[in-house]
């Protein structure tokens, strides 16, 4: 068994790309903060933007949709990032991707760092639109510039796979150790691959341990697996298959978050 480098977004099932990745969700969709400096906003758009939040987590996306697609029409960046998911999603309305381009767009033009991450996997996915990995990386630049870490995440992995750039494994650790640093545990078990295997670093099993605990810790599936195996060959620890066991156990009872 080896270890098993952290899917990408943009590399996972479309669905999980949508719902476990970039693009936003219902209680997740502010987790991470808007590189929008705060615009103070009409009353009125707030208003209607915190009714389709309600309406969201009551699951009537119907309604939701219908008042996310109004505040993000007054300006509401929030509101827009909502609308463009829910359209990628399907939630209250059939799937559109154009639409969800769209709003993407706005509000990644208003300089919204989550945006310019959502907008960039339809490029990379090709949904909407035709794949372009220029296009994909420019995006996730720009996210990652605006402190985005989901979006250096994904810069990380352009670096790594060779895609619109050359492989630079160097890069993808730099960006990959900027998103970790923001506490993005994809990355963090990323950087225990490296480790682990001696891309563009040197081999330090220590350290590849010490990363796929941290990104574990964050319940990341992957890292508990590749703790396992760890355990499992004696990497930077004591051989020990009862432990390898439990990890492996723990990973298969969280159950995929890639």
């Amino acid at each position: 068994m080896v270890t098993r480098e952290t899917s990408s977004y943009t590399g996972a099932s479309l669905i999980r790309v949508i719902r476990s990745t970039c693009l936003l969700l219902a209680t997740s969709a502010l987790a991470q903060q808007s590189s929008t400096p705060p615009v103070e906003q009409k009353a009125d758009d707030k208003s209607i933007y915190q009714r389709g939040v309600e309406m969201y987590q009551s699951k009537n996306f119907v309604t939701a949709l219908r008042a996310f697609t109004e505040a993000a029409t007054a300006g509401n960046v929030e509101a827009m990032l909502y609308a463009g998911t829910m359209n990628a999603n399907g939630e209250g309305t059939a799937v559109n991707y154009h639409e969800a381009l769209t709003w993407f767009r706005k509000a990644a033009d208003k300089g919204d760092g989550q945006a310019m991450c959502d907008l960039a996997i339809l490029y990379y996915r090709g949904l909407g639109i035709p794949v372009q990995y220029f296009e994909a990386l420019r995006w996730f630049r720009s996210s990652a510039s605006a402190g985005n870490s989901q979006g250096m995440f994904n810069l990380g992995m352009m670096y790594h796979d060779g895609l619109s750039v050359p492989v630079n494994l160097k890069e993808a650790f730099k960006w990959f150790n900027a998103a970790a640093s923001n506490d993005n545990d994809l990355a963090m078990n990323s950087l225990g691959v490296m480790y682990q295997k001696g891309e563009g670093v040197d081999v330090d099993y220590a350290e590849a341990m010490r990363w796929f605990r941290a990104a574990a810790s964050q319940g990341n599936v992957v890292a508990m697996d590749n703790i396992g195996t760890m355990y499992e060959q004696g990497l930077g620890v004591p051989k020990d298959l009862d432990e390898a066991r439990k990890w492996h156990a723990r990973a298969a009872d969280v159950g995929p978050n890639q």
